[in-house]
């Protein structure tokens, strides 16, 4: 009898521990996910929104190259980097909805539904901003935070910014002061 016991008890715990492995694990990817999006979008220096710095002057980026190539480079890593994450943190979350049950299987497939507007929306707002007239564009969207990075001949004036909002707000809606609009 007393056998029976800690095998349930063991299978118990190695299930509780095998789901709470995935768990955190989406969530590292989740955190990497943030992470990048900060490293590729955040600079204080060009942040263009209704937050503390938005009397400041944006600059044409900060790229170490000169001229449209490093643009270029930058707008294919960028949408190359949101396209990785995505998809792996896609796969971790299909992964989680596959093998688990109930709550922790709700929970992935509404994470997956939230990434998959997230995508329509970055899509959206990135054909909407380029009919503008501006030349690239990248948009991550984050929960209810938006970055939106364009490549522009002209400066980013506080018109063509509240048009960039507009179409972000429209699109997601989310509100300006979660939008940060830089210039590339």
């Amino acid at each position: 009898m007393e056998n029976v016991k800690k095998k349930k008890g063991k299978s118990l715990i190695a299930h509780i521990g095998k789901r709470n492995l995935i768990i955190v694990s989406v969530m590292l990817l989740i955190g990497l996910a943030v992470y990048l999006n900060y490293l590729w979008f955040y600079n204080p220096a060009n942040h263009i929104g209704y937050g503390d710095n938005n009397t400041g002057a944006v600059s044409a980026g900060d790229a170490t190259q000169t001229g449209t190539a490093a643009t270029a480079d930058y707008f294919d890593a960028a949408v190359l980097s949101r396209e990785t994450a995505r998809r792996e943190s896609m796969e971790v979350l299909q992964s989680v909805a596959d093998t688990t049950e109930g709550e922790e299987r709700e929970s992935a497939l509404a994470q997956i539904s939230q990434i998959a507007a997230a995508m329509e929306a970055e899509a959206n707002i990135e054909t909407l901003i380029k009919a503008n007239g501006y030349s690239k564009c990248v948009t991550v969207i984050n929960g209810d935070s938006a970055s939106v990075v364009v490549s522009s001949e002209n400066a980013l004036d506080p018109a063509r910014v509240a048009a960039i909002t507009t179409i972000v707000y429209e699109q997601a809606g989310i509100l300006p002061v979660n939008l940060t609009v830089k210039q590339k």
